[in-house]
């Protein structure tokens, strides 16, 4: 033994046999936050300290400090006010393109190319990460007067100035916004960006009720959104599927031809592949439709 290895040993709190068995190298720290990850689960979504404390018989100070390291890594997230925690977006960028091939775009890529088929428009999915959203996988258009949007997977736009980042917060408090936004004022892009956590969060809601969401140049002069939420088998918002149209404002007939629903359907579709079963019914946007006179 060296030693620098001899050094690095006393730094990082590793552990090594007398036999020269290398399997003895351990971070205490690092398997226990790894522990801790593991006892999260879609039955059990959300724990707390105390709980993990006793599962794990760890302190239950040891405890708060490594939810506190994993929270500030993004591995985890306020699941409340009461200090408990569920898993970040974090935990899915450690293996982003295997978790997402399983899922969001194995699952959900013969759907927005089936929406995009339908209705000639390039289609998306989006999750959110942090204060960011994040393109994960898109359908282009193949109709020319469509076709001029072209926005690369992994791409990524301010949360708080989007439909899409509007729709996929739906399921934030005003509290977990104030701490994803503890600023008092919102950087604005456009006229039509909220300025404070107030109004984002009204319009969160509006969202959120509505079960879907029109942008028309809201964030990008010309470039015009239909967005619709995803959820998971525990309910949770984890992405939205959205067409676009590059015009400053969706024609009556697009709207006639029944976009709207047809959005909600692709995201309807893929919530219930990632096994989630909805409490009600479809045909908020024909509703929707209706209130609009079209």
């Amino acid at each position: 033994m060296t030693p620098d290895t001899m050094s690095a040993e006393r730094e990082t709190g590793n552990t090594r046999d007398d036999t020269g068995d290398d399997t003895g190298y351990k971070v205490p720290g690092l398997e226990r936050g790894l522990k801790i990850l593991t006892e999260f689960s879609p039955r059990e979504p959300v724990l707390g300290a105390p709980e993990l404390s006793r599962r794990l018989k760890i302190p239950r100070t040891t405890v708060f400090r490594l939810l506190q390291t994993l929270e500030s890594l993004g591995f985890l997230e306020r699941a409340d006010k009461d200090r408990n925690y569920r898993l970040g977006v974090a935990v899915l960028r450690l293996g982003f393109e295997y978790l997402s091939s399983l899922e969001l775009t194995d699952l959900g890529l013969p759907i927005i190319e089936a929406l995009r088929n339908e209705t000639g428009l390039t289609s998306h999915i989006l999750i959110r990460d942090g204060r960011d959203v994040v393109f994960v996988a898109k359908a282009q258009s193949h109709t020319p007067i469509f076709s001029s949007v072209k926005v690369n997977v992994g791409t990524r736009l301010p949360a708080h100035a989007t439909t899409h980042g509007q729709v996929l917060m739906g399921d934030l408090t005003l509290d977990d916004l104030r701490r994803l936004y503890p600023e008092p004022k919102l950087h604005r892009f456009t006229k039509l960006t909220p300025e404070t956590i107030d109004e984002l969060y009204e319009r969160i809601r509006d969202d959120a009720q509505r079960g879907f969401a029109i942008s028309e140049s809201s964030f990008e002069r010309g470039i015009s959104v239909v967005t619709a939420p995803v959820r998971n088998d525990t309910g949770r918002i984890v992405a939205v599927i959205t067409t676009t149209i590059p015009r400053p404002e969706i024609d009556a007939a697009l709207l006639d031809s029944g976009l709207i629903d047809k959005v909600r359907h692709a995201a309807d579709e893929l919530s219930q592949r990632l096994n989630y079963r909805p409490k009600h019914g479809p045909g908020a946007g024909s509703k929707y439709m209706k209130a609009l006179g079209i």
